[in-house]
């Protein structure tokens, strides 16, 4: 079955690209974050030859800051960058001409701690570990925090570490620097089903009444304006991916194995449950769910959103195109 996959793989990705030899293709440079399973249609889409298929010349590439990928988009480096929310609310809430349009999906957190704490309440008087002030982790934990009743600073120490890697959050609290962080499930997974190491799971931010934090996909709206065909393009390109992960496991997973260096059956498992299925949306709109969720968040630094409103943040209107076009229904056949 393996090898079939990868007999298919190969073919559609040579016929697409032989097509594309034949015309023109539009440049597009697009940047991603962090190697996580919610990336799968951006590798899916380049390995089977879809971005050429569209008519394009895709450039994928890894830009781990936020405020870095979000500078070079400002900068015409690349046109489109897949950010938190709450770092792009506070872009354009300082003035940035940057607007959402599409997403990557939620991000599966689960709020996790050393094994003597046995529930979220336990967490009073211990240390929580967030990546850095302003992260989307860190606004993760104030929510969680809040709805548990705790006040950061007084009835719980939330602390920057700096580190924006799951996993190694996760080392900090077998450190005994931190006694709970934030991390994603999939890391989770990783150190309880297949290290055997002990960590209490607390619940996920739906748990505690809060909307999951994602990674969205944003433009500037200059570039939006200019380049609307080709970024069309790159939606249906990107949307048939999702398509095909969801057709053909065995097309994610050999994604998962080349990009994150995932071969445990059990994890590529996980992952692709977690991570394709329920993070990713077979229509990726805008979620003017974490856009509000990031307005909230930001508001007490940032007077000026007070008075702004989610629909300000976000432009849904390519992907309502593809929809409208009857464009999903077709790969879904």
């Amino acid at each position: 079955m393996v090898w079939q996959n990868a007999i298919l793989l190969l073919a559609l990705s040579l016929a697409s690209i032989g097509e594309a030899q034949e015309r023109t293709l539009q440049p597009l440079v697009v940047s991603y974050s962090s190697f996580t399973g919610n990336r799968a249609p951006l590798w899916i889409a380049k390995d089977l030859g879809l971005y050429e298929k569209y008519g394009l010349d895709v450039k994928l590439v890894s830009i781990a800051a936020g405020s870095v990928s979000l500078t070079a988009l400002l900068a015409g480096n690349v046109h489109l960058t897949t950010d938190s929310s709450s770092g792009v609310v506070g872009a354009v809430a300082r003035g940035a001409p940057i607007v959402t349009v599409s997403t990557n999906g939620t991000l599966p957190y689960q709020l996790i701690a050393v094994p003597s704490i046995k529930s979220a309440s336990e967490l009073r008087g211990k240390i929580v570990g967030s990546s850095r002030i302003g992260a989307g982790t860190d606004f993760l934990l104030r929510r969680i925090l809040t709805k548990l009743s705790f006040t950061p600073g007084k009835d719980v120490s939330l602390i920057p570490t700096g580190v924006s890697e799951s996993e190694k959050r996760i080392q900090l609290m077998f450190q005994g620097k931190i006694d709970a962080t934030i991390g994603e499930s999939d890391k989770v997974f990783q150190f309880t089903e297949l290290s055997g190491q002990k960590i209490s799971v607390l619940g996920e931010p739906k748990d505690f009444g809060v909307p999951s934090p994602g990674s969205e996909i944003n433009t500037t709206r200059q570039i939006l304006k200019d380049y609307r065909p080709r970024l069309k393009a790159f939606f249906m390109a990107y949307s048939e991916a999702i398509a095909a992960g969801r057709k053909n496991k065995e097309l994610a997973y050999q994604v998962f194995r080349k990009y994150m260096r995932i071969d445990n059956l059990k994890l590529l498992e996980f992952t692709y449950r977690v991570q394709f299925l329920e993070a990713i949306p077979a229509k990726p709109y805008p979620r003017e769910d974490a856009i509000q969720a990031s307005i909230e968040d930001l508001t007490e630094s940032t007077p000026k959103l007070e008075s702004m409103k989610a629909a300000e943040f976000f432009d849904g209107s390519l992907i309502k195109e593809i929809d409208q076009d009857g464009f999903f229904t077709r790969i879904e056949k």
